[in-house]
């Protein structure tokens, strides 16, 4: 008997159970040709756990077809049955905004919307720790929002800079020597706008690999948020 794991990812709401089938018939394909389970017992197995999200999903959380959800849940192969274990059944929902919502904060925004274009970007700073080697890990904030990381190395009178920030626009620092006044931390949170201004623009799958090796120097994981969760699909 083997537990696996069915993890449908972010999915449209009206699109779900396809979803649910094709993946149980992937993870299972090699134990469909080996002839453990057939292609009757797959399909029946989705099917019952479709049923079950439907209830969850439509009846119980009034979600639209609209919406956005992610499901995951363990089974446990024992050919010919697949027995779904309900208790580490996890949903996740997103709801879509309304169209008529949407525009009108779009309008809303556009008497703003050059100075928001060509205005500097406002971060901020938050000293997380060190590494074993010295090094001093910085989290970076916009409008109160973790969005990146700093890996700086202090050397005498300078200090070796490089990091990421993954929003409002995606960049990376390659390693950049400033010449540090004063108290680093301090240094830092008062040239942090300047420092990543020094940063080349480039796509947010690579800022976030960035920002994950820099955090993993403290054991830490960045936040997978809803989009990043989305452009992973």
């Amino acid at each position: 008997m083997t537990t696996n794991t069915l993890r449908t990812g972010l999915v449209i709401a009206g699109g779900y159970a396809d979803k649910v089938r094709r993946v149980l018939f992937a993870q299972l394909r090699d134990a469909i040709k080996s002839g453990e389970i057939s292609n009757t017992d797959v399909a029946r197995a989705a099917a019952e756990l479709n049923r079950l999200l439907f209830e969850i999903l439509v009846n119980k959380l009034n979600i639209d077809k609209g919406d956005v959800v992610r499901i995951t849940i363990e089974y446990e192969l024992d050919p010919p049955n697949i027995n779904w274990k309900l208790d580490t059944l996890q949903i996740q929902a997103w709801r879509r905004l309304p169209d008529e919502e949407i525009q009108a904060k779009v309008r809303e925004s556009l008497p703003e919307a050059e100075e928001v274009m060509k205005g500097a970007l406002e971060l901020g700073v938050r000293k997380l720790g060190e590494t074993d080697t010295g090094d001093i890990v910085y989290e970076v904030t916009f409008n109160d929002m973790s969005v990146g990381a700093l890996l700086v190395t202090p050397l005498n009178g300078s200090a070796v800079v490089r990091g990421a920030i993954t929003d409002p626009t995606p960049m990376v620092l390659k390693r950049t020597t400033v010449q540090v006044e004063g108290d680093i931390d301090d240094y830092i949170a008062n040239n942090i706008s300047t420092i990543v201004g020094k940063a080349r623009n480039t796509e947010k799958r690579e800022a976030q690999k960035v920002v994950r090796e820099i955090l993993a120097l403290l054991g830490r994981e960045e936040e997978e948020s809803v989009e990043e969760a989305y452009m992973e699909e």
